[in-house]
């Protein structure tokens, strides 16, 4: 793949993360439901992380600390989907 490829798909993937993150951000205004805000702020890290990709791009030594970022992003849905089955659970016990 080319480089000019190459970043040309990392950026439509960037774009396409963040606006997904508009789209969570837009209902969780709507609705205040926690689960959007995580699922928000998950798809703005994603599109971070693929920029600095893009834009850092040398050696695998000097990007690998990169996919933390990746990492913390997928740790925010698994907290965002814990959060809101917890939440569901004590509004059942409840009532």
């Amino acid at each position: 793949m080319t480089p000019e490829l190459r970043f040309f798909a990392e950026g439509m993937l960037a774009a396409g993360n963040l606006v997904a993150a508009l789209f969570f951000l837009r209902f969780w205004r709507e609705s205040r439901d926690r689960l959007f805000a995580f699922f928000g702020a998950s798809f703005t890290l994603l599109a971070v992380q693929r920029l600095s990709m893009t834009l850092v791009r040398g050696s695998d030594d000097h990007t690998a600390w990169l996919y933390v970022i990746r990492l913390i992003a997928y740790l925010l849905i698994l907290i965002a989907i814990y959060d809101k089955n917890r939440s569901a659970q004590a509004k059942k016990s409840r009532g």
